[in-house]
């Protein structure tokens, strides 16, 4: 399929890019591309994720991890400035949200596909003539980073490809459908932080000005500093839209710790590569109601009824699809086509949209969204704009009440614009959506009101991780391949809850994604590595490489339980791993799901965990643990842990697994329980596998269980 999907790309940059360049700056007007060569190296899917819960009937959802490394000619000039550059280059490893819908009773059966990122992929871009594009007036103040950023947000929701397969299909509803819901983010507090200031060269320390950046998609916030105060509390609010119900992942940074959320009500969160500290979060889920029978009982909930007009929570949702205009008058010259934008807005919150050149009948095909504090009061405030002589060509406003005595709360219908032409109209559909909160399996801990924040622009910062406190999935059935749902790191806690769920019992989480089937079998697991990326030139005491008497001390102990009697054909029990390698991180992903049938230490048994080096790696730095799991033979860990390394390096390594027994402190029941060195040199390693492996007294003879 490559060379026909080189021709869409080639359709996509001549019909849709090109024009879009040209029209987002007079000083590119003459912008073109001179040749599009994609290459011969075709795009490469390294995985499928499809997903069969929780999901419309009329629709059909993939994830694919893609990667392609490919060697492109695509050349481009703007001839007014007699510039000249291109690309000889191109990367990008991500995850691509394929969706079809909807689905239809005539072949083709699906009506439609949207392609869209669900967060910025990893791009790298190889220019020639980068310098002289930058000299463009208008360009000089890029950067070959900012270039990059452009193009990978172009590519996240909520910006979307649409492909339309049949000819009934209404393609402004496919490209900006209504969404799913709003997430609403309670930032609240942190405990116990790490003193990150200090005095005198370091000889005296003190505090930290601790603040958060949230990213959810290519939406960013950003708290306020607290100065100085390792127990800061924020008690800030975030709204965000979620146009995708499976777009259940939040990203927390927290002042340089960067972690995962799943969408639950969760409360607090240990920060990891951290010796300390906590965070104290809440998250709901708001569901969009086309009625407003529940409107008052929710302006009250947020307390709308008494605060001003345009401040506090949100009530409700504006949605807006801003069509077209006919008929607008030529501004400040007569007889000249103006350069019309729309501004939109509610309350102190306004939006503009993409210009239009040289017309009075302007198409823009925009959607745009507002948080509304209480609609009963509020207005949309439209204006028509000359962008080149800076005048407006008309205006009107809309009263939202108006919007709640319509049918489902929408108006679809062109409007008489004010102090324009006799015959100017704008055309728009607008929907307003009452926010419901889902109910709570259990009571918030924490009541508070805050100010609403919208998403700032805030600088990157490196990535790490969390562990949220919370129940753990139960054990997996050892028929099935993938995992079953998200694992997370555990602690003490972890066992209590764990202990009182019922068998098959699982967390309660808004959008289940728990039983999607999955190829990529790690990619069902909060990414929660728990080690510390510190140098460490020498190699663990306490690893059992390091201690080779630990071998013998099994062994002997293998002669115990014999006795006489032959053991069965895994005496010291088996693991069972899933290992693959994520070319979008550039990481090997091993996810440590359970063991069964391990030996006991005593006569309550073992209180086993698993420790992990990926050889000839022997450092403390290069070892990965699980937590330990008491008085069990058959312990579940479902823990996901990486090493930063590439395909080809890891290809030559091998993964030494030990699972040993804790014991306390100086304890003469610590020791090795049995272990398995796995070579990593398959080429199935991209995709993945999930398999029970036997342990053995030296891991120098494992097989596959199952």
């Amino acid at each position: 399929m490559w060379p026909f999907i080189c021709q869409f790309i080639e359709k996509l940059f001549r019909e849709t890019i090109e024009p879009a360049v040209r029209g987002a700056n007079n000083h590119l007007s003459t912008f073109s591309f001179t040749k599009i060569d994609i290459g011969h190296q075709p795009l490469r899917i390294n995985g499928v994720k499809v997903y069969t819960e929780n999901v419309d009937k009329r629709q059909i959802i993939l994830d694919l991890q893609i990667s392609f490394v490919g060697n492109c000619e695509i050349d481009l000039e703007i001839k007014r400035y007699f510039c000249r550059a291109g690309v000889k280059s191109i990367q990008i490893h991500g995850t691509m949200r394929v969706i079809l819908e909807p689905l239809i009773g005539d072949m083709p059966l699906i009506g439609a596909l949207s392609l869209f990122f669900l967060r910025k992929p990893l791009l790298e871009i190889n220019w020639t003539g980068l310098t002289n594009l930058l000299d463009v007036p208008g360009l000089n103040g890029l950067s070959d980073t900012i270039i990059l950023d452009i193009i990978s947000n172009y590519l996240v929701l909520p910006n979307r490809i649409t492909v339309p397969l049949v000819s009934e299909v209404q393609i402004a509803q496919l490209r900006f459908p209504i969404p799913k819901g709003v997430v609403r983010i309670h930032f609240i507090e942190a405990q116990d932080l790490e003193g990150k200031d200090t005095y005198l060269k370091g000889i005296v320390k003190g505090k930290s000005d601790p603040y958060g950046i949230i990213r959810v998609g290519n939406q960013i916030f950003q708290s306020k500093v607290i100065k100085e105060n390792l127990n800061p509390k924020w008690n800030e609010v975030y709204e965000v839209i979620n146009k995708n119900v499976l777009l259940s992942t939040v990203m927390c940074l927290f002042g340089v710790q960067l972690f995962h959320i799943t969408l639950l009500n969760f409360q607090w969160f240990t920060l990891d590569e951290v010796s300390k500290g906590k965070l104290h979060l809440k998250l709901e889920w708001l569901t969009l109601m086309p009625t407003a029978e529940n409107l008052d009982k929710v302006l009250t909930s947020i307390r709308a009824d008494k605060d001003q007009a345009n401040d506090g929570l949100s009530s409700a949702l504006l949605i807006l699809y801003l069509d077209s205009a006919r008929n607008l008058p030529s501004g400040k010259k007569l007889n000249s086509n103006p350069n019309p934008l729309v501004l939109l807005s509610v309350g102190h919150k306004a939006q503009e949209s993409k210009i239009r050149y040289k017309t009075n009948e302007p198409v823009w095909e925009e959607n745009f969204t507002f948080f509304v504090h209480n609609p009963k009061r509020q207005d949309l405030e439209v204006e028509v704009r000359d962008e080149q002589h800076q005048c407006s060509l008309g205006n009107f406003k809309l009263p939202l009440s108006q919007l709640l005595e319509s049918e489902d709360l929408t108006m679809h219908q062109r409007f008489q614009l004010s102090n324009s032409g006799p015959n100017s109209t704008i055309n728009m559909k607008i929907a307003l959506r009452v926010l419901s909160l889902e109910k709570q399996a259990r009571s918030p801990d924490h009541q508070h009101s805050a100010q609403v924040k919208r998403p700032s622009v805030s600088k990157d910062a490196r990535k790490s991780s969390f562990k949220p406190q919370v129940p753990v999935s139960p054990p997996l059935d050892s028929s099935k391949h993938a995992p079953a749902s998200p694992a997370t790191d555990s602690d003490k806690k972890t066992d209590v809850a764990e202990k009182s769920q019922p068998p098959n019992a699982s967390p309660q989480w808004p959008t289940d994604l728990s039983r999607s089937s999955s190829s990529l079998h790690a990619s069902n697991f909060n990414y929660s590595p728990s080690h510390l990326s510190v140098k460490e030139p020498t190699p663990s005491i306490a690893s059992d490489i390091s201690l080779p008497i630990a071998t013998q001390e099994l062994r002997q102990r293998l002669r115990q339980l014999e006795n006489g009697t032959t053991l069965g054909q895994s005496p010291l029990g088996q693991i069972q791993l899933t290992i693959r390698h994520s070319s979008q991180r550039n990481k090997l992903i091993v996810v440590v799901h359970s063991c069964r049938n391990l030996i006991a230490f005593s006569e309550e048994g073992s209180d086993p965990y698993v420790r992990m080096y990926l050889l000839p790696d022997k450092r403390r730095s290069g070892r990965r643990k699980t937590h330990v799991s008491k008085k069990t033979l058959n312990p579940v860990f479902d823990q996901i842990f990486d090493f930063s390394v590439s395909l080809p390096e890891v290809q030559r390594r091998t993964l030494d697994v030990a699972v040993k027994n804790s014991g306390g402190f100086l304890s003469k029941d610590k020791g090795l329980l049995g272990k398995v060195l796995i070579p990593l040199a398959s080429e199935e390693l991209a995709k993945g596998w999930t398999q029970w492996y036997d342990l053995t007294e030296d891991g120098t003879r494992p097989h596959g269980a199952s």
